[in-house]
């Protein structure tokens, strides 16, 4: 597979215009980048979550307060990014698949197989140490297995009660499954792909209105479903977050979807990226300096108009940094493809799905050893990385556990996964893709 394709293919305009021409692929190398490195951010973010105040599966006896700082820069749009990415990725595939509604059984394979398979293996351990830690359970793991598998819900401080069987940081899996459902139905209606289509969309990212129309469509939501539901990655009760990432999933589907940048999103992402990233940092500031001084004066309650101030502000919070993410991806990584990507693009699934229990199990059996706090970070980062590479060489090479680690069957993979990779077609010869995840959305 790899060494039919070594020859890099031809480099595509980077002036801002639209790309060429297909390659023989509908893959996009800068979404492939772009994918590898927020799974690989959020490795990093989870492993830093053992470390803040914030709550978690299991908590380092050592906390690390500044460290939350710097992940309150990624906090407002590291999931956002894999929404869009994910959304311009299946609508590749749609691009290329004869009948949507064949699609949407594979994707619903890929996505859900591995769900079921995380939740019944993968995640269990998280939750085990979750309770060891927080309610001093003295049970064994089979102990604890039976207690999860009969959905028991006695685990509780207070009103906080853990629900079983939980699908912890694979979340993303159940939502991005509903989002593509709904997408690939509204293909098959009469006119539906039309819609996705239309040239409006064109329209929303001409003359620097990528940069503010979706900003404003994320301070509505903000203003009037914040508050009304707060976080809580249920599939069934998370209307906040639900109207974030579907907005997400729908703009990387109609506006980056395409290869040959149809709406002019990439070249518009390209064009103002850095504007993007300064105003992000600018927003950042002002943001952050307004709670500070607000709260030095007068403490946490804040009058509705400053609340709507601020959450004005914190939609550009969502949406800038993903603005300049997929310019800057434009720019440094369109059509650089390698046998490393083509690897690391297949592997990310794996990586996804294992990452954040090797990340709590490390991070239980490494706390007692009382290690320098530098080597004992280092060793958890290591850690994780080196577990989800075994994970990922174990699946690619073990037939039967592929389609439950989110591969495709051995020898081929679907097309821009978003979540697995692709595979550009070969050619004949001449005679011929928190819960655990994190900090909650702010009240504002």
């Amino acid at each position: 597979m790899l060494a039919a394709m070594n020859t890099p293919s031809p480099a595509l305009p980077r002036t801002g215009s639209p790309l060429g021409a297909p390659l023989g692929s509908s893959r996009l190398t800068e979404l492939d980048w772009l994918r590898v490195i927020a799974f690989a951010l959020l490795i990093l973010y989870h492993s830093g979550m053992f470390y803040v105040s914030w709550d978690w599966h299991v908590k380092s006896p050592r906390l690390v307060p500044a460290l939350e700082a710097w992940m309150l820069w990624l906090n407002p749009w590291r999931m956002s990014l894999l929404f869009v990415i994910s959304g311009a990725a299946t609508a590749l595939m749609a691009q290329r698949a004869e009948r949507p509604g064949a699609l949407l059984a594979t994707r619903s394979q890929r996505l859900l197989l591995p769900l079921l398979f995380g939740m019944a293996v993968i995640v269990p351990p998280q939750a085990y140490l979750e309770v060891v830690e927080k309610l001093h359970y003295s049970g064994s793991y089979l102990d604890f297995l039976k207690l999860y598998f009969q959905a028991y819900h006695g685990f509780c401080r207070g009103d906080d009660c853990l629900a079983l069987p939980t699908w912890n940081h694979l979340w993303f899996l159940p939502y991005l499954w509903t989002y593509t459902v709904l997408v690939l139905l509204a293909l098959m209606l009469p006119g539906g792909r039309r819609v996705l289509a239309h040239p409006a969309w064109g329209r929303l990212v001409a003359d620097g209105r990528l940069l503010w129309v979706p900003w404003l469509v994320f301070a509505l939501l903000r203003q009037h479903l914040l508050e009304r539901f707060p976080t809580t990655h249920d599939l069934l009760h998370d209307g906040y977050q639900h109207g974030v990432y579907a907005a997400m999933f729908l703009l990387g589907f109609a506006l980056f979807g395409s290869r040959d940048d149809r709406h002019g999103a990439w070249a518009a992402a390209r064009r103002w990226r850095w504007a993007a990233l300064l105003g992000y940092i600018a927003v950042q500031g002002l943001s952050e300096a307004i709670r500070s001084a607000w709260r030095q004066a007068h403490g946490e309650d804040f009058p509705d108009a400053l609340l709507m101030a601020l959450r004005a502000l914190n939609a550009g919070k969502q949406w800038l940094p993903i603005v300049a993410v997929m310019g800057f991806g434009r720019q440094w990584f369109a059509d650089r493809d390698s046998p490393m990507l083509r690897w690391l693009t297949l592997a990310v699934f794996p990586f996804y799905l294992v990452h954040q229990t090797v990340t709590v199990i490390a991070g239980h059996l490494l706390a007692p050893l009382h290690w320098p706090l530098a080597l004992e970070a280092f060793a958890l980062v290591a850690i994780t990385a080196l577990g989800c590479l075994l994970a990922a060489l174990v699946a690619m090479r073990v037939n039967a556990l592929r389609p439950w680690m989110g591969l495709g069957p051995s020898g081929r993979s679907a097309p821009l996964d978003p979540l697995a990779p692709s595979k550009r077609k070969r050619r004949k010869a001449k005679s011929p893709a928190p819960c655990g995840t994190g900090l909650s959305d702010s009240s504002y």
